[in-house]
């Protein structure tokens, strides 16, 4: 049993708000291989992750072959292109140059899907709220995310996709579903500011106080 909890210093604090504004959306990997030890310790986060009634519903899935990454590049070429017919003309011009994903070169992708029925937790938290099954296996995510920064490694939450195109390239079990889809690897390059806002689609908005009630 520990002593106590470690300090969370001035410095430590300091490097975690580092963290969190280094944590970018990536969409250019470098193609180089992720090690698996490293990849294990950084996918630790799914098991430190809280999650509604200790459930742990996500379900992951290591996209590997190459039938199955080409079905789901085909079915982001789908959704983008139905995307881009449906911008205001006014942006379209933009949203065609947007670099939106990095299924060409990242080295490791991984399907997250939500179990919605899962045997741990025993229902416990979730009766009047079922949809916090996915917040759980959203905030894993974004925790795997803000671990695989401090290892070197950049993410991308790629969500122009089909989720039944995603589940039948993968072939889960049909009431698994889909959360996230995400590019791991080396950033191509690195930034502090967000690719949607240098490429001027949208800025980033000051945080808001809570409304009072």
């Amino acid at each position: 049993m520990s002593d106590g909890p470690p300090e969370f210093d001035a410095d430590f604090r300091a490097r975690l708000d580092a963290l969190m504004v280094w944590r970018r959306d990536v969409r250019r990997f470098r193609v180089d291989r992720v090690p698996d030890d490293l990849m294990a310790r950084v996918l630790r986060a799914f098991e430190l992750a809280p999650s509604v009634g200790n459930s742990q519903p996500w379900r992951l899935v290591s996209v590997e072959s190459d039938t199955a990454r080409a079905r789901i590049r085909e079915s982001f070429r789908r959704c983008n292109a139905a995307a881009l017919a449906a911008t205001d003309p006014r942006r379209s011009d933009l949203y065609a140059r947007l670099k939106l994903a990095g299924l060409e070169a990242a080295p490791v992708q991984l399907a997250i899907f939500c179990d919605p029925d899962p045997a741990a937790g025993h229902g416990l938290g979730r009766r009047t709220m079922p949809e916090t099954l996915d917040h759980s296996v959203a905030g894993a995510a974004t925790l795997f995310a803000l671990m695989a920064r401090a290892h070197g490694l950049g993410v991308g939450w790629v969500s122009i996709l089909e989720p039944r195109a995603v589940s039948a390239a993968l072939t889960v079990p049909a009431d698994w579903r889909l959360v996230a889809y995400l590019c791991v690897g080396y950033p191509e390059g690195e930034d502090d500011v967000p690719e949607l806002e240098r490429a001027g689609w949208q800025e980033r908005r000051a945080a808001r106080m809570p409304l009072r009630r």
